[in-house]
This record gives structure tokens, C-alpha cells and sequence, in this order.
């Protein structure tokens, strides 16, 4: 098991490496859609789609 997740460390070496280069997190981006997945549930039903677009620019 220890060599296996060696060898995936191995394998995404550049990416982990690359993180403490750039130090940016996709965590935002992902509220961000959990928020817009939220409102969609909430406004099942609704017609007026130009008014669903203003509560997501409203986020």
C-alpha cells in the first residue's frame, strides 16, 4: 500500500509542487456553484429566467 501511494505522489508530483508556486484554491469557485445549484432548486417552477440570472449576479 505504501509504494502504491508513493507512486501516486510520484505520478502528481508537478501539480503538488505547483500549488506552493501558486497558492490557489478552487474552494471559492465551488461555493460559488453550490450558491447557483441552491437557487436553481429554490426556483424550480419559475418562467422568468432573466430575473434567475440577477439573483446569481447578486451572489
Amino acid at each position: 500500500m505504501l509504494v502504491s501511494f508513493a507512486d501516486t505522489l510520484k505520478k502528481h508530483q508537478d501539480g503538488i509542487l505547483a500549488y506552493y508556486d501558486y497558492p490557489i484554491s478552487t474552494g471559492p469557485l465551488e461555493g460559488t456553484n453550490y450558491n447557483i445549484k441552491t437557487l436553481q432548486r429554490q426556483a424550480y417552477g419559475f418562467r422568468d429566467m432573466q430575473f434567475f440570472k440577477l439573483k446569481i449576479f447578486g451572489l
